[in-house]
């Protein structure tokens, strides 16, 4: 968990050695003292502090896994956030707004269908070398998922034109 540190109402019990050329500030054992979460977890907790001089920001991780490295702890972390991007990227794009199951099983199998679903589109990308990004592709093909026109032609940069058709009864919509 990530917290702000001046919210953090704690006792230091023990520091351990950090090497800093990592990154790491610091690496402390804990127990909190703020009686009302004190007595909510009374367990020991590990304070990891990192900086990121690419960045100039400093981040306090809390945890309470003693057996990972600091590093390994601060870089989990900091990918967490990359892992909440996805997700947010997988529900916006891939249409998942709410879980068809309740299941564990249903939930992991739609997930599975949207992570499969978004690296099919990524390797269709790569390819065909395409230059469009991978939510204009994705829109691309819920439109044309049932045509019987090629991939690379609907995805190309040219425009698609339908084949001339002969339907005389119908309105041409931009012909106008």
């Amino acid at each position: 968990m990530l917290l702000p540190e001046p919210n953090l109402h704690s006792r230091r019990l023990y520091s351990h050695r950090v090497d800093r050329a990592t990154g790491l500030i610091g690496d402390q054992t804990i127990v909190l003292a703020d009686p009302r979460t004190a007595r909510r977890y009374p367990g020991n907790l590990r304070r990891v502090r990192f900086r990121d001089d690419t960045k100039s920001e400093a981040w306090t991780y809390l945890t309470n896994d003693f057996a990972l490295p600091a590093l390994t702890v601060a870089v989990l972390y900091r990918s967490r956030w990359q892992v909440e991007l996805f997700f947010k990227w997988i529900k916006q794009h891939l249409r998942i707004k709410a879980f068809y199951g309740t299941s564990p099983n249903a939930v992991r199998t739609q997930i599975w269908i949207a992570v499969t679903t978004y690296v099919l589109v990524a390797i269709v990308r790569k390819r065909l070398e395409i230059d469009l990004n991978l939510y204009t592709i994705l829109q691309v093909l819920s439109v044309y998922a049932f045509e019987k026109t090629p991939l690379p032609q609907v995805l190309s940069a040219a425009r698609y034109t339908p084949p001339n058709s002969d339907i005389h009864n119908q309105l041409s919509l931009f012909d106008l």
